[in-house]
């Protein structure tokens, strides 16, 4: 039987997703809520991730024990987040499970405890994961170089200010679920051997009265993006770096996928080969695409000592701008062989799958199917991978270095 995809809207706005996997017999559960980092208000920096947190310290009947207890019963692998744009949250589960574990989340989407005594734990736990970015040069050099790199408020990281988490209140927390966990703008995305008619009326049942409220779009702001130079008394010197490219839904996303898997795709891919194996420069250096809904990005780093520093930054944007003067037959077959690999794994992953699905349909406003993935990926020929680069060459370089010396972008 072929791939099975069912979608419901709600009337409240909430979109159902569903992909029925026969040959598996657990389930993933993704929520995507409209709730992320980018909504953070202006002296709340972080409030995202400290809700994220607090919503599974107790909900419905349960308190924070209950609650986990509930989870752990059922089996379920699950994890909570704040994304730029959405709050994450979800798990995976036998199959048979899957409805008494929508029962669970809806108590902590709809009826969160946000208990003020579980507050000052998860403040602590925040402001420890922004302090770690101390011991983490190259996960600091890559925060700096998103928020110069993207506008306001697509640069917000998710950690957000130690000051301003230290400061919220629990009457701020509340404040910021009750504007900000809404059903419109939300998708639940389901994957594995599901009943999809038992499903959807579990899911209304749950879900058909969650009021829908005022939930802002993300709207970027003008923004130049800047190169900066951040003094650091240490060994290395981290690089890193972006430039634009184009988004999921364009043409040419396949492209510049393959573009990325050409320079950075394995120890044969570009970048490894000449900055790391003929010539030593450094240990780790790499190129990988991002997307937003209406932007996409090549971001690079390159982790070297300060002595090599410059000429690694030389070397690897010299190989990005030479990758415009062509590409072989044998680097685009080994980059189709790994997305169809990536594709065929997604295949067998009911998680895989779910947060696919959920993707497509933020980014698209509808899921693409295997054949329709297949095919671009089938397309892809180094004509192709030309015309791209020769649409959108590598140019507009921000740089953010982070050690003793800066750096600087030839010509």
């Amino acid at each position: 039987m072929g791939q099975q995809v069912h979608q419901h809207t709600l009337p409240n706005g909430l979109v159902l997703l569903a992909e029925r996997m026969d040959h598996v017999r657990s389930v993933a559960v993704n929520f995507l809520i409209p709730a992320g980092a980018a909504f953070d208000p202006e002296g709340q920096f972080g409030i995202a991730t400290v809700l994220a947190e607090m919503l599974t310290r107790g909900a419905g009947e349960r308190d924070s024990r209950q609650l986990s207890l509930a989870l752990d019963n059922l089996g379920i692998d699950r994890g909570e987040s704040a994304g730029v744009v959405n709050l994450r949250l979800g798990g995976s589960a036998l199959a048979r499970n899957v409805l008494p574990l929508l029962d669970i989340y809806a108590d902590i989407i709809l009826k969160p405890r946000l208990p003020e005594e579980e507050l000052e734990p998860v403040q602590a736990l925040a402001v420890q994961d922004i302090e770690s970015l101390e011991d983490s040069p190259q996960g600091k050099v890559m925060v700096e170089l998103h928020r110069r790199y993207y506008p306001s408020p697509l640069n917000k990281d998710r950690r957000g200010k130690a000051e301003d988490i230290e400061a919220l209140t629990i009457d701020a927390v509340r404040a910021h679920y009750r504007k900000f966990v809404r059903p419109n703008k939300a998708i639940i995305a389901v994957a594995g051997n599901v009943d999809w008619e038992s499903l959807k009326a579990r899911v209304e049942k749950l879900f058909g009265r969650w009021e829908p409220g005022d939930v802002p779009d993300v709207v970027p702001q003008a923004h130049q993006p800047k190169s900066e130079h951040i003094y650091k008394d240490s060994a290395q010197t981290q690089i890193a770096f972006a430039y634009p490219s184009v988004p999921i839904g364009h043409a040419d996303y396949f492209a510049a996928r393959a573009a990325e898997g050409v320079l950075s795709g394995g120890m044969s891919a570009r970048l490894f080969t000449e900055v790391r194996e003929k010539r030593g420069l450094c240990y780790s250096v790499g190129v990988r695409h991002e997307s937003f809904r209406d932007r996409g990005a090549m971001i690079g780093y390159a982790g070297t000592g300060p002595d090599r520093a410059q000429e690694t930054l030389d070397v690897t944007l010299a190989e990005l701008r030479k990758l415009k003067a062509g590409v072989t037959d044998d680097e685009i077959d080994r980059v189709k062989a790994g997305l169809k690999s990536s594709l065929i794994m997604a295949e067998e992953s009911t998680g895989a799958r779910a947060s696919s699905i959920a993707g497509d349909w933020y980014f698209l406003g509808r899921v693409r199917s295997f054949d329709e993935i297949q095919a671009a990926i089938d397309a892809l020929t180094p004509a192709a991978v030309m015309a791209h680069l020769e649409r959108h060459p590598v140019r507009d370089v921000a740089l953010v270095t982070l050690g003793k010396n800066p750096l600087t972008i030839s010509a």
